[in-house]
This record gives structure tokens, C-alpha cells and sequence, in this order.
């Protein structure tokens, strides 16, 4: 329904993603988050030819999935999103991220987090891993919560139940990440970044 309360990580299929953990952690603190659904959403493994471990990943979730308990495993669903079209697929994704009550990109490695700039301008509170550009784009607990180790499973379990429990950290959390995407982020702002760097070597 459309009120439930929902974790969404919308990513590939990809062992740096570490949807696996996302799982992982979620189902750790499941009874602790009455209500809420785990949504982990990637591309449909079949369309994509240019990533042979998708479907290697994929699997291992699926596999995964199989193996929590019943109460658990109605609360967390896979999704594999057409890919054959690509304004179709950014619309889903947009529908699902504004959707989501947290968005997570528990990342074990990233460069600059497109997902992570979406979910901040969407105004969504946001879990990621403190890696690569992840920690230019968030700073910890002003525009998201930053997970110092990514691969700490109950830390990330934590998180989520943390923004759950404290619905002013959320508003403020997300308050000041679409403020920070409007001013940081957004393609008129890095045109405006770039002039300026013209000007500055001509």
C-alpha cells in the first residue's frame, strides 16, 4: 500500500552495492521495525549484457532471500526493473525513490552516488556507506547518516531503526540534503562551477 513505511536501495546488481548486506541488516532488526518493508531494486539481469556478475549477485539474493523466516521474507521483495526502456526505467526508479521512507546505498566502494544526489533533492533521509564521494556529497548526521564502516551489518541495522525512531532527525535530515543538492548538485549549478573555471585559466 502506499503508506507503508519502506528501506529502498535502487542500484545494479553489483558486489560493491552490497544489497546482500542491506538484507542482511535489515532482517537483523526486522522485529524491531514493525511494518516496514525492504525494497532492493536493480535492472532485470537478462537485459543488461555488459555486467556478467548481475546475475551472480542477483542469485546469491535470491538464495538469500529463500532462507529468512516467513515473517521476514513477506517484508522484503527483489525487484528487477525492465531496462529495455530507458525513460520507462527512470520513471519507475523516481516513483520508487519518492516512495521510499529511507533510501540506502550501502556501498562498499563509490565514486560520486547518482542515487545518493536523487534521494537528496527528492528530500529523502539517506543511509550510505562513508566511501569514495559518497562523503563529499553527505556529511554525517547533517544531510544523511554516513556508515564509517559499510560492512559493519549491525551499525547499518542500527541506522535504519535510529531514522525510524527519531522523525526530527528525519526532517532535518532531509531538509537540509535538498538544500544541499539544490545548491551543490544540480546540472545549472555545475554549468555555472564550470564557467567559472574557464574564466579562472583563460
Amino acid at each position: 500500500s502506499s503508506d507503508t513505511p519502506t528501506v529502498v536501495q535502487v542500484s545494479r546488481w553489483d558486489p560493491l552495492k552490497d544489497m546482500a548486506g542491506v538484507m542482511r541488516g535489515f532482517a537483523g532488526r526486522a522485529d524491531r521495525l514493525p511494518g516496514v518493508h525492504l525494497i532492493l531494486v536493480g535492472p532485470d539481469v537478462s537485459g543488461v549484457t555488459d555486467d556478467p556478475e548481475g546475475a551472480e549477485v542477483y542469485a546469491d539474493c535470491v538464495a538469500r532471500w529463500e532462507r529468512l523466516p516467513l515473517t521476514v521474507r513477506r517484508r522484503v521483495h527483489l525487484v528487477s526493473l525492465p531496462m529495455a526502456d530507458v525513460d520507462e526505467n527512470a520513471i519507475m526508479v523516481n516513483a520508487i525513490q519518492r516512495h521510499s521512507t529511507v533510501l540506502v546505498q550501502k556501498s562498499l566502494r563509490e565514486g560520486f552516488g547518482l542515487t545518493v544526489t536523487e534521494g537528496m533533492w527528492k528530500g529523502r533521509p539517506i543511509i550510505a556507506g562513508a566511501v569514495g564521494g559518497i562523503q563529499d556529497q553527505i556529511q554525517d548526521g547533517i544531510h544523511g547518516l554516513l556508515l564509517e564502516d559499510p560492512t559493519d551489518i549491525r551499525a547499518f541495522g542500527l541506522a535504519v531503526e535510529r531514522l525510524f525512531r527519531s522523525p526530527g532527525l528525519v526532517r532535518r535530515l532531509q531538509r537540509n540534503a535538498r538544500r544541499r543538492a539544490r545548491n551543490e548538485f544540480l546540472g545549472h549549478r555545475q554549468l555555472a562551477q564550470f564557467l567559472k573555471l574557464l574564466d579562472v585559466v583563460a
